[in-house]
């Protein structure tokens, strides 16, 4: 889609421009953070950022910053997930994993430096007013937290090779990957400042609920049936690591059954938006992707 790529450049063009010189005698840690950030990827969580602050009648433009954050903040989330006390992943988008390229102690480190460099980039914001980068704060740290993506991360090393039930299994997808989503969404929304402002925000945060909880199990499904050269990553990592899946719990056909009905969810909240016909677009091809 065009204007897809035109979304993920306007983000690329700007990712980097806050980064440091890499000749400074931390250049190494700085080299780390911009591989992993480089490595490619759908850009989703950004792009979100973007879509709604458009479909709430803003420009573009002014969630740019967000979105730069969002795409450090989920590259952090990344690199540290690959690391041998986590996931134990040595490649990431086709690539080696930022630990097996720069050693453990860098990846940590940049895995640090993408966690905190999203609340510089939003506070520091010319696009961005003073109450809604708060705003944007409070939500990135909430939904990144203990009671979103961090959280949701423990639940799932931790709780590998025990029993889990389908209703935890969705808590912890709720909290590992739709509170990101989330907060790219909401992060749009505040950025647009429009007067339905809570309105908004209601229908932006049930689209990211379901839409996460679609891509994960779509995530589940690609662990079984995808191949390494498609995905970029290891398959079959979940089986190995004792992992329990969607796919495990249900099997595949039930799995697949799920994803569309959490992309139809997603589909009907975006009705409460007028400008809605790219969200649609991305949210269908989403379903279907192959990596």
């Amino acid at each position: 889609m065009k204007k897809l790529e035109e979304y993920i450049k306007k983000v690329e063009d700007r990712l980097y421009d806050i980064f440091p010189s890499d000749t400074l005698p931390q250049g190494e840690l700085i080299k780390a953070a911009e591989y992993s950030l480089s490595a490619g990827g759908k850009r989703i969580r950004p792009v979100l950022a973007l879509v709604f602050c458009e479909m709430c009648g803003g420009d573009a433009d002014k969630a740019l910053d967000a979105a730069c954050a969002l795409e450090y903040m989920h590259t952090f989330s990344l690199i540290h997930d690959d690391m041998p006390c986590m996931d134990n992943d040595d490649l990431r988008r086709g690539k080696p994993s930022c630990h097996k390229a720069f050693g453990e102690t860098a990846a940590l480190l940049a895995g640090d430096v993408l966690a905190i460099l999203p609340f510089e980039r939003i506070a520091s914001s010319k696009t961005i007013s003073p109450s809604a980068a708060v705003k944007c704060i409070r939500a990135l740290s909430n939904l990144c937290g203990i009671e979103g993506m961090a959280g949701g991360q423990q639940i799932d090393t931790a709780m590998a090779g025990e029993e889990l039930s389908g209703e935890l299994l969705l808590s912890m997808y709720s909290m590992k990957t739709s509170a990101l989503i989330k907060a790219a969404c909401l992060c749009g929304v505040y950025c647009a400042e429009s007067p339905d402002e809570e309105r908004y925000v209601r229908y932006a945060s049930e689209y990211a609920e379901n839409l996460g909880l679609a891509f994960q199990i779509t995530d589940d499904i690609l662990d079984v049936t995808g191949s390494t050269e498609e995905l970029g990553k290891r398959t079959g990592n979940d089986a190995e690591n004792d992992k329990h899946t969607y796919v495990r719990i249900y099997g595949l056909d039930r799995a697949e059954e799920a994803a569309r009905e959490y992309t139809e969810k997603a589909a009907a909240a975006l009705k409460a938006f007028d400008d809605r016909d790219f969200a649609e677009q991305l949210t269908a091809m989403l379903l279907g992707r192959k990596k």
